[in-house]
């Protein structure tokens, strides 16, 4: 039999689909031709991506016998990166994403903001929607209050979205509940929507805060570095009980820039992007060029400093942006 499902599993040469709404996953291998196929990702086949595959029949599937991935359908979008900014080969995240999750904290692991704006840009060239999650609020509400207002302010007035969250207290948990099961009826079974951030944000301790039957692997925070641990390995795609489907990735350590030149680089900052228009010079870098209105505009505090600086970072295309091991 031949047939369409949605990968729910990568676990690298095997993967786990299903036919949603239909949560009945079932084993599956990729055809060669597919995987050499041309790609210039490492991974051809991502959690989220829909597929054809054939099978002898539905009861015949099993471990031993497995389905086989014979097709790729096209994307509506996806999250990509490249694992260190050196790197020529790209990986993709997930894909047919209703919408992206940035999970971080303001400390425990310390925010790298320069980091963020990365995982911001890539998903504004790759038409992924993004929300911020501003987790573990519970921790430092009281001590540095100063602190998550002037991080509420850089990114909401840059246009993003921020919600504040606390796994352990139930803070914002509702609130996410309530969107990833989107509009009943849809036919969907809700929205697909993609938990991702820095090792040790607290993603996976969310997703179980979200829906408490299922069991993504939740790790401690290293004491002698203050730096995640990777807890999850494997990407992977979970049916919230309420509504909808969280894809749980691994928290990420490197986040290089693809698939744009650096020339295009600030359209992909909303903020600038705005205040270029009023640029005396098209192209403009943003940099050194006179009648600059977006210099004009961090001058002014229209645009954060912090923000400019992720930018002029990116422009140089290094590694000093990258996290640290």
């Amino acid at each position: 039999m031949n047939g369409e499902a949605t990968v729910v599993k990568n676990a690298g040469s095997h993967f786990l689909l299903s036919m949603l709404p239909e949560w009945r996953p079932f084993p599956a291998l990729l055809r060669g031709k597919v995987r050499l196929g041309g790609s210039p990702a490492t991974n051809p086949v991502a959690v989220g991506d829909k597929v054809k595959f054939e099978a002898p029949s539905m009861d015949s599937v099993s471990v031993e016998h497995p389905a086989v991935i014979t097709e790729v359908l096209d994307r509506k979008n996806c999250l990509m990166r490249k694992p260190s900014n050196l790197s020529r080969q790209a990986h993709v995240i997930a894909s047919n994403i209703d919408m992206a999750y940035i999970v971080t904290s303001l400390y425990f692991p310390e925010i790298k903001l320069p980091f963020l704006d990365r995982m911001l840009v890539m998903s504004e060239v790759y038409g992924v929607s993004a929300t911020i999650v501003l987790n573990k609020v519970d921790l430092y509400r009281a001590q540095a209050p100063e602190a998550m207002s002037g991080f509420r302010s850089i990114y909401e007035e840059a246009g993003y979205r921020v919600i504040e969250t606390s796994a352990k207290t139930g803070e914002g948990i509702e609130e996410l509940r309530g969107e990833i099961a989107g509009d009943e009826g849809d036919g969907k079974g809700g929205r697909l929507c993609l938990f991702t951030g820095e090792s040790g944000v607290g993603k996976s301790s969310l997703i179980k805060a979200v829906d408490p039957s299922l069991d993504p692997k939740v790790g401690e925070i290293s004491s002698a570095h203050l730096q995640g641990r990777h807890t999850t390995s494997l990407y992977e795609m979970y049916k919230v009980s309420g509504g909808g489907y969280i894809i749980d990735s691994p928290g990420l350590r490197g986040f290089g820039l693809t698939g744009l030149k650096k020339e295009e680089i600030a359209l992909y900052f909303p903020e600038m992007f705005r205040e270029s228009k009023d640029c005396r010079f098209s192209p403009c870098t943003h940099t050194h060029e006179p009648g600059c209105a977006v210099k004009k505009a961090v001058d002014e505090g229209r645009i954060s400093v912090e923000r400019y600086n992720s930018y002029l970072g990116m422009l140089e295309d290094d590694e000093k942006f990258r996290s640290a091991e």
